[in-house]
């Protein structure tokens, strides 16, 4: 378990605190790029690590993350005219460029030079993928783009969605690294699901209830093993990875499409999740983009008037089917992979106390991914030194699902399989 202190510690991620510095310390999702559309489209609110900003994209398409509020009387700009390379508030007539620079206040004579001491506060907002990526640290320290495989294969290889959820941001990545309950919280959806049906790996999560797990730190962040018994003495295991701060890559089945998580704050009680699955050597089916649309794997379908809230929440009881719960069709009562987790997350609270916590073996991963957390925070508030993750080498990695002889250590033996090769096919099973 944790202290009190040590949980606001790793919960808190706005600005000045030791976990918002560390987040601010790398590139996060943002936005998908298709919320800016085409120069010159509406501003869009984004609420990222306890901060309100807008994205907007000016006339020439350069992508602009500002802060939300006109530097005058406090009007949100997400009701601001982006026209003429600038964005302008309606209230007053001041206007911005896509850097944040005040460029004209009607009511002050040019001459005076008023508009040049106004500037809000800006971002790094650049597009990798299909994802608009934020840098919200000191410009002199900025990382390289990301490299995360999903983010640069071809555009008809990958998918990515979103989804709030409502609590803190630790609680979800925890459920991510977590992989000892999909042989119950998922057991019934292995076989129904159109992107994990037909994965002989399904077999071995429901038939050992009991994984063992190995976790070793990698360069940066963790290696994951879950061992479940297979045919013949020899072990299936599911490699995870973890990449700091808030990456999760999930080990893949059969020749479904592969992914993973972002799980980032919006603040303290809610997170963007981030959902991706990408074919590393074909592109995807129309089926299977289809199935994403429509809630399947690691997507969910949203609520009406809400773009990123999913259809079942909280407000519902996440659509929970008793009958189906009963029958064994649905192990939680909650239909897909999302909004089970989800589920489960969320009715913890909006920010879990884990001084209540009674921890086991395979929590390792999810102990060591909270002391790594904390390790690296106080490195960079006390030292300035860089965190793990921040350098592409560190995401130019993979899951995978291998089966091994008895005497064979996962993280040397698929040492090969967890690096990505372009090219080359993942190890799934």
């Amino acid at each position: 378990m944790l202290r009190k202190e040590q949980n606001e510690f790793l919960t808190q991620t706005g600005p000045g605190t030791p976990m918002g510095r560390l987040f601010r310390s790398y590139w996060v999702p943002a936005l998908l790029a298709s919320e800016l559309p085409e120069n010159e489209c509406p501003p869009v609110r984004v609420k990222l690590l306890s901060e309100r900003l807008i994205a907007w994209r000016d006339t020439q398409g350069r992508y602009s993350l500002i802060d939300e509020f006109c530097a005058h009387r406090g009007t949100s700009l997400w009701v601001g005219r982006n026209e003429e390379s600038g964005l302008r508030c309606p209230y007053h007539g001041w206007k911005y460029d896509w850097t944040g620079q005040c460029i004209d206040v009607p009511s002050e004579p040019q001459e005076s030079g008023f508009c040049q001491k106004i500037k809000l506060k800006s971002y790094a907002l650049v597009k990798r993928g299909d994802v608009l990526w934020a840098y919200m640290g000191a410009p002199e320290r900025q990382p390289a783009l990301p490299e995360f495989e999903f983010a640069t294969v071809k555009p008809t290889q990958t998918y990515t969605s979103k989804r709030l959820q409502e609590c803190n941001w630790l609680q979800a990545l925890e459920g991510g690294i977590d992989s000892s309950h999909t042989s119950w919280l998922h057991r019934g959806e292995l076989e129904i699901d159109p992107l994990h049906r037909g994965s002989k790996g399904n077999q071995y999560n429901l038939g050992d209830m009991r994984p063992h797990f190995e976790v070793t730190e990698s360069p940066g962040g963790l290696l994951i093993g879950a061992r479940r018994n297979a045919e013949g003495g020899k072990y299936y295991w599911r490699i995870t990875q973890w990449i700091m701060p808030c990456i999760t890559m999930i080990a893949p089945r059969a020749d479904h499409p592969t992914g993973g998580h972002f799980w980032v704050p919006v603040d303290d009680e809610n997170c963007m999740v981030w959902n991706w699955d990408y074919h590393s050597v074909r592109d995807l089916t129309p089926e299977e983009v289809t199935a994403m649309k429509n809630g399947a794997g690691r997507h969910v379908i949203y609520e009406e008037g809400n773009s990123w809230r999913a259809r079942a929440n909280k407000d519902n009881d996440f659509l929970i089917d008793r009958a189906a719960q009963k029958a064994g069709i649905s192990y939680s009562g909650v239909a897909g992979f999302a909004m089970q987790d989800s589920s489960i997350q969320e009715l913890m609270g909006p920010i879990v106390d884990r001084t209540k916590e009674n921890l086991v073996s395979t929590d390792n991963g999810i102990i060591m991914a909270r002391h790594r957390l904390m390790r690296a925070a106080k490195a960079l508030v006390e030292k300035g030194e860089m965190p793990p993750g921040t350098d592409p080498v560190h995401q130019r990695v993979r899951a995978a699902s291998v089966v091994l002889a008895s005497d064979q250590a996962f993280k040397d033996a698929a040492k090969d399989e967890m690096m990505v090769r372009p090219g080359v096919a993942h190890a799934r099973v």
